[in-house]
């Protein structure tokens, strides 16, 4: 009988010592798992950021090139006036100058050839890919990089923004032990990753400003 007490006596106050541990170790269990939370959600601000950088030096760089590429196209426009302009006033003269020696009409001739050709050539010029026609298609080409990147900025600006305060709620939800605190800062880092994708594949457009 006494053994019978003692066996008991045992059992009850290892389920006592059971309960006493029991909140520690679940507090233990939260809070390593909210760790490993904060650290992926903080992997995930680091690619999102390096999101936002790669496309703020896209629009940067896209910029600059069709800005170049404007310039150099406008340059060939007066460039091509120039030559037209010339090119009409020496037929002018030859048209005017019925009694012009035939050697010097043959001379003020070809140089209206060759005043033309070059307008032609400064008008369309695919082997060189310089002609007027080709520059607008290539600072058309620079227009839509860019365009595209300043769309990608704005999702990574906001999903940095949610990351960062889905981390602080993270680790607030570690020191206080608050489920609660911890789904929310859960819902903002989902709302974070989505925008970051959006950024990356503009799957909806945000607009950009």
């Amino acid at each position: 009988m006494a053994h019978g007490a003692v066996e008991a006596t045992e059992i009850a106050e290892k389920i006592h010592e059971h309960h006493e541990h029991a909140p520690a170790a679940t507090h233990d269990g939260f809070r390593r798992l909210a760790g490993i939370y904060v650290g992926v959600v903080a992997m995930l601000l680091a690619i999102s950021t390096l999101g936002g950088a790669e496309a703020s030096r896209e629009l940067l760089n896209s910029n600059i090139h069709a800005s170049d590429t404007y310039s150099f196209y406008q340059a060939k426009t007066i460039r091509q006036n120039l030559y037209q302009t010339s090119a009409a006033e020496l037929e002018t003269i030859v048209t005017s100058s019925p009694n012009m020696p035939a050697e010097q009409s043959a001379k003020t001739n070809e140089v209206i050839k060759r005043y033309r050709d070059t307008v032609a050539r400064y008008e369309s010029e695919p082997q060189t890919g310089d002609g007027k026609k080709e520059l607008m298609a290539k600072a058309k080409e620079w227009e839509k990089k860019r365009d595209h990147a300043a769309e990608q900025i704005p999702n990574f600006e906001y999903s940095e923004a949610l990351f960062q305060i889905a981390i602080v709620l993270g680790s607030v939800a570690i020191v206080a032990s608050s489920i609660w605190l911890l789904g929310f800062s859960g819902i903002l880092a989902i709302c974070a990753l989505l925008l970051t994708l959006n950024g990356y594949f503009l799957l909806i457009p945000l607009g950009h400003h």
